[in-house]
């Protein structure tokens, strides 16, 4: 399954950090950023995050919600956020279902071992719910800076 241009997101509804709940439908009327990341308080995923905290009040000015989804707990989640003081939500996806229904579950190698994991990737959906941007095999550096651009040419 691949999330492309133009196509409408899949709607989920998942358990966040705080013991909340994010639905993407509640979030209709506003574009959305959701990126997938493969594990909290890991060297790569901790700079993504960092660096769209860095950008958060500039996401929150265009009117756009940044959601962190990886497969950690909801406890994890809420050890990650109050270690870094990120202020945007993480969800927990620890089922998978989210993941695959965006084509993020994927084959990966390290090291000539095969495994199953979460590509690195963000989808900005904008107010009426359909994809208006894709990054896949994200490379962290410059990479919030490039979506908060994206965001402003909505």
């Amino acid at each position: 399954m691949t999330i492309d241009v133009g196509d409408k997101a899949p709607d989920f509804t998942l358990p966040t950090d705080g013991g909340g709940e994010i639905s993407l439908k509640k979030l209709k009327g506003n574009p959305v950023v959701v990126y997938f990341y493969p594990k909290d308080d890991t060297p790569g995923c901790t700079m993504e995050a960092q660096a769209f905290a860095a950008e958060h009040k500039k996401f929150a000015k265009a009117g756009a919600a940044i959601v962190g989804i990886s497969k950690d707990s909801v406890k994890r989640h809420d050890n990650f956020k109050k270690k870094y003081g990120l202020p945007f939500v993480l969800a927990s996806d620890e089922d998978g279902a989210v993941c695959e229904a965006f084509g993020v579950w994927v084959e990966k190698s390290l090291y000539g071992r095969k495994y199953m994991g979460i590509e690195r990737a963000t989808f900005l959906i904008d107010a009426k719910g359909k994809v208006a941007h894709v990054w896949h095999k994200v490379k962290v550096k410059g990479h919030a800076e490039d979506v908060l651009e994206a965001v402003g040419e909505l």
